[in-house]
């Protein structure tokens, strides 16, 4: 299908337009992982996991969502 096709279907939204891709081969940009380790003092630790706690979710994703807070802000 040539890209005018697909983009008069997209832009109709009639249809389901997935069907014409391969999903297999599909990536979000930017979104590639990088492991890296960094070392924090214990309080720090310990505050980190009472948040995680109180939120239900694991210490990493906390640390994720407020380095990325912080990083937007810092962008505007």
């Amino acid at each position: 299908m040539k890209a005018q096709e697909f983009d008069k279907l997209f832009d109709n939204g009639d249809e389901d337009v997935t069907q014409c891709l391969d999903l297999k081969k599909a990536r979000r940009i930017n979104q590639q992982h990088k492991r890296v380790n960094v070392d924090f003092p214990i309080w720090m630790i310990e505050s980190l996991d009472k948040e995680a706690t109180r939120l239900g979710v694991s210490r990493q994703s906390v640390i994720k969502v407020w380095l990325s807070d912080r990083l937007r802000k810092q962008q505007t």
